[in-house]
């Protein structure tokens, strides 16, 4: 893994290196109007983009929270977060977001110490396995457990990964009793696509609320303050109608870094020259 101050010999391309920060600034400060005095992670989904991007904002002084380089990055594919985490500074915060395979959970877990967070545990054998790849680490990367996010299926589609709400609060009860590396950070979801895009403030997400009363439910069920559990709702189309919801993590991918390639075009690590003054 990189130690912060060589990555590999990565060249950053300062237009597109400005450009990337003026997008997250821009993002970043809608997340403070819609949240007030709330803070609110901004997790920047980085999926199918060059480590070299990831790097710009990780670099950068100007980023989101002021003064400090963006830390949260979110990734969708295992073997794309292993081989990036490899390439880049570990002092990224790596979020897990894509839909999880109950054996890439162990690997997962034990090969990425940065790795800060699980959001798409939706199974308690996947929980299970994360455990078992955590308890691996050494003692000292172990101080810190490895957050995880019950993910829920609140738009009851074939399609989406997530346990259903009336689910959510057995797995985590198991969470909590037979995890011990593990910490519950809260629930997560990604919802319908529909509802996202018709989004507004007069016009509510039935999705974060779906989300938000199964947390309260959560939070009764394990005798804990609902406040001690996070919501992880929003993405690029429907943050500040999240945040509104009482979202406490938004993950925003397109609206920072533009639009994806496809998968099969997508390289990691590109040969970016440097910029022409």
């Amino acid at each position: 893994m990189a130690d912060g101050s060589q990555q590999d010999g990565m060249k950053i391309n300062t237009a597109r290196a400005k450009e990337l920060v003026e997008n997250i600034s821009s993002v970043a400060l809608q997340v403070i109007a819609a949240a007030g005095e709330r803070p609110i992670r901004l997790v920047a989904v980085s999926k199918l983009k060059p480590a070299s991007d990831i790097l710009a904002l990780h670099n950068s002084s100007t980023a989101s929270p002021p003064g400090f380089g963006q830390l949260h990055f979110g990734e969708n594919y295992q073997q794309e977060l292993l081989e990036k985490s490899r390439l880049l500074p570990n002092t990224i915060r790596w979020h897990f977001i894509g839909q999880l395979q109950t054996n890439k959970c162990r690997p997962l877990a034990e090969q990425i110490p940065n790795l800060w967070c699980v959001e798409s545990v939706d199974t308690t054998k996947k929980a299970d396995q994360l455990e078992k790849g955590r308890a691996k680490i050494s003692a000292s990367a172990a101080e810190v457990k490895l957050r995880v996010f019950v993910q829920v299926n609140t738009s009851h589609e074939e399609s989406k990964s997530g346990c259903e709400p009336s689910e959510a609060a057995d797995l985590s009860k198991h969470i909590l009793e037979k995890c011990p590396h593990l910490h519950l950070q809260g629930l997560m979801t990604i919802g319908a696509i529909a509802r996202s895009r018709a989004t507004s403030q007069d016009n509510p997400n039935e999705d974060f609320i779906t989300l938000r009363q199964a947390r309260d439910r959560v939070a009764e069920t394990l005798g804990v303050d609902k406040e001690a559990l996070e919501l992880s709702m929003g993405m690029s189309g429907d943050f500040e109608g999240a945040i509104r919801e009482g979202s406490t993590e938004v993950r925003v991918g397109s609206t920072i870094f533009g639009e994806r390639l496809s998968k099969k075009d997508a390289k990691i690590k590109d040969d970016v020259q440097e910029a022409p003054e």
